[in-house]
């Protein structure tokens, strides 16, 4: 199955540092045996919504996993793009991983991230730290293949 990590920073966008979080999210990805792509995207609203309809609607992506964006700042805006993108909600991935979250850290009730589902592809966002990427994965990654088989259903 295809799926995607985006990273969303700017600084990373420009070329400017290492991307740790999208490069461990895509190496947990590949290990659970899905066909990986890894983008980046600048904070930007629109360049994140542009990027995720692609990733759908034009490469029939059946993951999309987000790192990054989700914080407070005022540039943190993936679970509003994301928003813009979903046709529907399935929260219960992002309720996880930030209930999770409570065991690690208390800051981690700070994340913001949103999921939902464009089409059949379901699009999920995690936290842009790497710790917080490998403390979340193991929440998301049991039910994917359910999940892919039921967006396939009509």
């Amino acid at each position: 199955m295809k799926a995607a990590v985006v990273t969303v920073s700017s600084s990373l966008a420009r070329g400017q540092g290492e991307d740790v979080s999208g490069a461990r999210l895509a190496e947990l990805c590949a290990d659970a045996g899905l066909d990986v792509s890894l983008e980046t995207v600048s904070d930007d609203r629109e360049a994140i919504v542009g990027l995720l309809k692609r990733l759908v609607d034009v490469e029939g992506v059946r993951f999309v996993f987000t790192t990054g964006g989700t914080g407070l700042t005022v540039d943190d805006v993936t679970p509003e793009a994301t928003r813009d993108v979903i046709d529907r909600e399935a929260p219960g991935y992002a309720e996880a991983i930030r209930a999770d979250s409570r065991d690690h850290t208390p800051l981690g009730l700070l994340t913001r991230g949103v999921s939902g589902v464009r089409g059949r592809t379901l699009i999920v966002n995690f936290p842009g730290n790497p710790k917080a990427i490998d403390q979340s994965w193991p929440i998301v990654a049991p039910t994917l293949e359910h999940a892919a088989a039921t967006l396939e259903r009509d």
